[in-house]
């Protein structure tokens, strides 16, 4: 396994500290010292492969470290923050990302017998990784050495990772995420209409109508899906949104405050502390001094 492990870290070896897109679809890669601010986002659909290091990922109220090297599965959307960490001997954080396809997904389970599809599944953890699961992603990440191999082999490499996360510990939130009348791809959906419309006031019974379920249905598997309850989903976002707003686009902290959906400046600040771990102007003055010492001509 070693060796295996030690070449995809080779092959890794023009990551930085931003996510890089390998040329092959859906998969990217990243190493090093990321900086908290960037960690703090809107999580797509994939699943990681935690290389080397720690990534300590918090949605919600749970944080869940994530020990390479590892693999875990993101359904939904899901905002959260996070930090990374060396491994024990200090060598540097280092992940890859597979998106998650549902049209790949479908086309996986029509090809398996029913009884093998799993039913029940453990909650969000990292999942260890035995040597043929490894062997599956160096062959995806060699695909980026060579690219006109990545037409023809990529979407067979990329089957075998998504039916071994199937057949693992994770596999019932894949195969949720492949059906599209699941409660899961259900959630999906609404997931998919916060992400336009944080901004605006929501009304759960209106939502839980279009899922098709009861309220407290709905809230229950909201919180499965994504680890936070509808409004702690949307505060989230709006937290996010804010960040960016004042650090990055110059906006004054109440009218950040007024344009993603709050009505009291005060109440933002304080949410916006807890969230973050400080102030809105101290936590733009630090991203500001990150941002422009990583870009300096001198780094």
């Amino acid at each position: 396994m070693n060796n295996v492990l030690d070449e995809i870290i080779d092959l890794m070896k023009g990551a930085g500290t931003r996510q890089i897109e390998t040329g092959v679809p859906g998969l990217s890669m990243i190493k090093g010292d990321i900086p908290a601010h960037q960690l703090a986002a809107l999580y797509e659909p994939m699943i990681g492969f935690t290389v080397q290091g720690t990534k300590i990922l918090s949605i919600g109220e749970r944080s869940t470290d994530l020990e390479g090297p590892s693999y875990y599965v993101l359904p939904v959307h899901v905002p959260a923050t996070a930090s990374v960490h060396p491994d024990r001997h200090g060598r540097p954080y280092m992940s890859l990302g597979l998106k998650l396809n549902q049209n790949v997904l479908q086309s996986l389970f029509r090809d398996l017998p029913e009884n093998l599809l799993p039913t029940a599944s453990e909650h969000f953890a990292a999942c260890e990784m035995d040597i043929e699961f490894m062997e599956a992603w160096l062959r995806l990440l060699r695909l980026s050495q060579t690219s006109r191999d990545i037409p023809a082999l990529a979407p067979a490499y990329e089957r075998e990772i998504l039916y071994r996360v199937l057949m693992g510990p994770q596999g019932w939130y894949l195969r949720q995420f492949g059906l599209r009348e699941s409660n899961l791809s259900k959630i999906s959906e609404i997931v998919k209409w916060f992400r336009g419309n944080f901004m605006k006031p929501i009304d759960i019974g209106e939502m839980a109508s279009k899922s098709g379920m009861a309220i407290n249905t709905f809230h229950r598997q909201f919180k499965r899906a994504t680890g936070l309850s509808p409004i702690q989903f949307q505060k989230q976002l709006r937290l996010l949104e804010a960040r960016n707003l004042i650090a990055f686009e110059g906006y004054p902290v109440a009218s950040a405050a007024y344009h993603v959906g709050y009505q009291s400046p005060s109440q933002f600040n304080r949410e916006y502390s807890r969230f973050f771990g400080s102030s809105p102007a101290r936590d733009t003055e630090n991203l500001r001094r990150i941002e422009s010492t990583r870009i300096s001509p001198l780094n």
